[in-house]
């Protein structure tokens, strides 16, 4: 997670940190849909399920922590930016469970789900991006951002910047 602030030509970043959607308590909430896979279909759908709600509860609470940070830092949170996929349309669970290439695509879009999920309920506009409309020229925009906040500086942290730029643009 990145909070910016600026423009893609004055970027800063406010906070990033790891937020932790996915339970360590709760077997199977890393990769749901492979353990899903290995299950009776009746019993799939139940692991599926709980692992949905168990990563909405910590999305929720990730967000709010970071709009309490932030606001206590004098910060005003308007929105908040979320990167997409491939964006293909997944088939019903029988046929992702009976594929491992789509057990890979529905536990990205479900935790890209949650995410967005989560932001609504915290009542922040979701802007989402897919990652195929960042351009170089953006990212290249952002990379020395890492020499002024320090390492880590990883991909990831520079698409999720860019996406909050877009939201605050959008906001």
């Amino acid at each position: 997670m990145v909070a910016a602030a600026g423009t893609l030509k004055a970027p800063q970043v406010l906070e990033r940190r790891r937020i932790t959607i996915a339970d360590p308590q709760l077997p199977g909430s890393k990769q749901p849909y492979h353990t899903a896979a290995e299950l009776p279909f009746s019993q799939a759908e139940i692991s599926v399920r709980k692992a949905l709600e168990s990563s909405r509860a910590l999305a929720v609470d990730a967000i709010l922590a970071s709009v309490e940070c932030l606001r206590s830092q004098g910060h005003e949170v308007v929105g908040c930016g979320l990167l997409l996929g491939s964006g293909r349309p997944l088939p019903e669970l029988p046929a992702i469970l009976a594929s491992h290439p789509l057990l890979h695509t529905a536990e990205g879009q479900m935790f890209r789900d949650v995410l967005s999920w989560a932001a609504r309920e915290c009542n922040l506009p979701v802007t989402a991006v897919p990652e195929k409309q960042l351009s170089a020229a953006s990212l290249s925009a952002i990379d020395s951002l890492g020499k002024a906040i320090g390492p880590p500086w990883t991909q990831d942290q520079k698409f999720a910047t860019v996406v909050a730029l877009a939201a605050l643009a959008l906001a």
